[in-house]
C-alpha cells in the first residue's frame, strides 16, 4: 500500500509541473499577441504628439510635444473639417447602427415564429443575398441613387447612407440563430394569451431577450458603418460639410502635394477617427462574449 501510494505521488507531481508547464506557455502566446495588437495602437498614439519632421527621420516609442499643435494645424484646413465629418460619421453610424440591428431582430423574429407558405424559399433567398459581395451591390445601388438624383434630390444627403442599412443579411442571420437558443415559442404564446398584439411581444418580451446580440451587432454594423468610404465619396462630394471621416483621412493621406502633406496632421485626423469606434465598444463590450456564445450554441 505504502509503496503504492509513493509510485503516484511523482506521477501527480509531474502532472502539475507539466500543467504549470502548459499555462505558462499559453499566458505567454496570450500576451505576445496582446502586445502585438495594442502596438500600432501605441505607435499612432506617440505619432500623434510628434512633429513631421521628427515622423519622418527616425522612429520613437514615447510621446512628443506636438499635439496641441498638430491638432491646430489640421484644424486650421481650409478644405478638411474633421469636427464637422466626425459628427456626420457620428449620426450616420449610429442611425444605420440603430435601422440594422432592429428591422434584422423583427425580420428574425418573423421568420423564426410564424409559419407561411414560402417561408423556407424566404430564408434562403435572404442567404443567398448574403453571398454576394458588398462591392457589387453597392456599384448597382450608386447607380440606382443616381438615375434619382433629379428626381429627389439625393446628391449630398445621408438619407441614401442609413436606409439601406436596413437591409442587412448576415445580421439577420446571426439574430435569426440567436433567436433559435434562446427565444422559447411557449413565452410567445404566454404573451398572445394575455392578449397582448405582436408589435407589443416583439418590444417587451423578444428585445430584452435579445439585447446581448443586439449589442454586439451594434458594434459590427457602427464600424462597418464608421469605415466606409466607397459609397460616400460617391454620393457625399463637392460639399465639404457632409463629408465623412474616411473621406477626410483619404485627403490628409493625399501626398500629391507635399508642400500641405504632414503626417503629424495624417496621425491626428487617424487619432480621433479611431475613438467612437473604441468607446462603442467599451461599452456594448460585456455583451460580446455573452452573446456570441448564446447565438451559436443551442440548447
Amino acid at each position: 500500500m505504502a509503496s503504492g501510494v509513493l509510485s503516484r505521488e511523482p506521477r501527480s507531481a509531474n502532472g502539475k509541473i507539466t500543467l504549470n508547464i502548459r499555462r505558462v506557455l499559453i499566458y505567454a502566446v496570450l500576451i505576445i499577441l496582446t502586445l502585438m495588437c495594442l502596438f500600432p495602437i501605441w505607435i499612432l498614439l506617440v505619432n500623434m504628439t510628434r512633429s513631421h519632421g521628427d515622423i519622418s527621420t527616425s522612429f520613437s516609442l514615447w510621446f512628443g510635444t506636438y499635439l496641441v499643435q498638430n491638432t491646430k494645424n489640421a484644424m486650421a484646413q481650409s478644405n478638411i473639417k474633421i469636427a464637422q465629418s466626425l459628427l456626420n460619421s457620428l449620426f450616420i453610424s449610429f442611425f444605420s447602427s440603430v435601422l440594422c440591428v432592429y428591422f434584422s431582430a423583427l425580420t428574425a423574429y418573423a421568420i423564426h415564429i410564424y409559419n407561411f407558405k414560402g417561408k423556407e424559399i424566404v430564408f434562403n433567398f435572404i442567404l443567398l443575398i448574403m453571398m454576394i459581395p458588398t462591392q457589387v451591390s453597392a456599384l448597382g445601388f450608386i447607380q440606382m441613387v443616381t438615375g434619382w438624383e433629379t428626381a429627389m434630390n439625393v446628391r449630398n444627403q445621408f438619407w441614401p447612407l442609413i436606409l439601406p442599412s436596413i437591409s442587412s443579411p448576415i445580421t439577420f442571420f446571426f439574430m435569426k440563430q440567436y433567436m433559435e437558443s434562446t427565444l422559447p415559442f411557449e413565452m410567445v404564446e404566454a404573451g398572445r394569451v394575455d392578449g397582448a398584439n405582436e408589435l407589443r411581444i416583439f418590444h417587451t418580451l423578444v428585445l430584452p431577450i435579445m439585447l446581448p446580440a443586439l449589442a454586439v451587432q451594434f458594434i459590427f454594423s457602427f464600424v462597418s458603418s464608421w469605415n466606409n468610404l466607397f459609397v460616400p465619396s460617391m454620393l457625399l462630394n463637392g460639399d465639404i460639410t457632409r463629408e465623412t471621416i474616411p473621406m477626410v483621412i483619404a485627403k490628409f493621406t493625399d501626398s500629391s502635394n507635399p508642400i500641405n502633406f504632414d503626417l503629424g496632421q495624417v496621425y491626428v485626423a487617424m487619432g480621433y477617427a479611431v475613438l467612437p469606434p473604441i468607446i462603442v465598444y467599451l461599452i456594448f463590450s460585456r455583451f460580446i462574449i455573452k452573446g456570441m456564445t448564446a447565438g451559436a450554441v443551442k440548447g
